[in-house]
């Protein structure tokens, strides 16, 4: 076992023993009587540990930052952390364990502790966020100079080449950055996903909720539920080897009853195919948050319709689902995010090739796809060609964020007739 792990195995044996210790010792200062005191021995078990457990990390944060300045080995580093740290947690304990007393607020300090650190993790989330938000637009504008701050280009342009020359005799490398092919080819997938998942996972939810007997949603939904646990590369596989062959058999089939080319052109890798399968993929996602926003909605409002001579489907249609609309739109942003998220599907169901068509059974790409493109392999960061990468999730980034816009306009607007 390596020493930070029997650093850590230590640090957990002495905070559980301070715990144990904060409750002894205020049982044994009330006399056995633990109405004497001001708040439940717990609470100044808990207030021990904070304070065994405080010093001591951050003993270790600071030992792992003197380790880097000074360049000390590992294992001497670990073995002065250890016992820095278990010494500075003994000396927590025992300056905290002599203010407990009958009288003491434990309480009020521990209620105090978990506030800060509920503070604290706010903070981080926030500071994450933006920091996040900051290396995407600084990366950005780098990569908008690069390209001599066409924007517009950007954004509007229809062709998607991102290799550029390095030699003058180099062909057909002329970076071109028109991200248009890609937020297309982006945008059919999606809407391909979303009418697949989106009437399945609501019907599904709207059945097991009020259609179901009890021994049926016992078995259907944790059966529904496993699509959610299937490895994105197997769906990627099942399109690629029996989704796609066969989307493109029927296409070719129809397209010589019917002469048209657009079908008879169909290829394995198409946006139909990757589509779909997505959509089969994110049906939990629809069905599993509907069903416990359906499940959510007050049983009042259920037989008050009822009372009133309405009929399942006439409550489920007028009452259930305006009531459950906010959180139903929740659900289907949530599966409109993962599928614009997902790239192993992508990559091996709809191709990798910038084309900008409407037609569902041709190879496209999507935003994802790129990125993950231009940021593996050797890359050098002073390039447009991966510096674009960073101006693509920036696009995502805002698309998400008008996503949650809208989602939180509509919520305000039932929340208020519903609550």
């Amino acid at each position: 076992m390596s020493v930070s792990a029997i650093t850590g195995l230590a640090l957990l044996v002495l905070i559980a023993a301070a715990f144990y210790a904060g409750r002894a010792r205020a049982v044994a200062v009330s006399g056995d009587k633990p109405v004497r005191l001001h708040s439940l021995p717990n609470y100044h078990g808990y207030f021990l540990a904070a304070w065994t457990a405080i010093p001591a990390l951050a003993v270790v944060v600071i030992a792992t930052i003197v380790e880097r300045q000074l360049g000390m080995s590992a294992w001497t580093s670990a073995a002065l952390t250890a016992v820095l740290s278990v010494l500075a947690g003994l000396a927590g304990l025992s300056l905290a364990r002599r203010r407990i007393n009958t009288g003491f607020r434990a309480r009020n300090h521990v209620e105090r502790l978990i506030d800060v650190v509920l503070l604290a993790s706010s903070v981080i989330a926030i500071l994450t966020t933006v920091g996040i938000v900051a290396s995407l637009l600084f990366e950005s504008l780098r990569f908008f100079e690069a390209i001599d701050w066409r924007i517009d280009r950007f954004l509007f342009g229809l062709h998607w080449s991102p290799q550029i020359a390095i030699r003058a005799d180099q062909v057909g490398q002329s970076g071109a950055f028109g991200a248009v092919p890609l937020f297309a080819g982006t945008a059919m997938i999606t809407l391909i996903a979303m009418i697949v998942a989106a009437p399945v996972g609501l019907f599904s939810a709207i059945y097991l909720s009020e259609y179901a007997g009890p021994t049926t949603r016992r078995i259907v939904k944790p059966l529904l539920e496993i699509l959610a646990g299937i490895p994105t590369v197997v769906y990627g596989f099942f399109a690629l080897l029996t989704i796609g062959p066969a989307i493109r058999g029927a296409a070719e089939w129809v397209g010589d009853l019917t002469g048209i080319v657009a079908l008879q052109n169909a290829v394995t890798q198409s946006a139909l195919s990757a589509g779909l399968v997505m959509g089969v993929m994110i049906i939990p996602f629809v069905s599993s948050l509907s069903d416990d926003v359906i499940n959510a909605v007050p049983q009042s409002l259920r037989d008050g319709s009822y009372a009133m001579g309405a009929t399942k489907s006439e409550t489920v249609r007028e009452v259930i689902l305006p009531a459950a609309l906010p959180g139903i739109v929740g659900a289907l942003l949530l599966a409109v995010s993962r599928a614009v998220g997902e790239t192993m599907i992508v990559v091996m169901a709809a191709g990798q090739g910038a084309n900008l068509t409407g037609n569902p059974f041709e190879s496209v790409t999507t935003i994802t796809v790129q990125i993950v493109m231009l940021l593996t392999g050797d890359q050098e960061f002073d390039s447009p060609k991966t510096l674009s990468a960073f101006a693509l999730g920036l696009v995502l980034f805002a698309f998400t964020l008008v996503l949650n816009v809208i989602a939180l306009r509509v919520v305000q607007k039932y929340r208020e007739k519903y609550d």
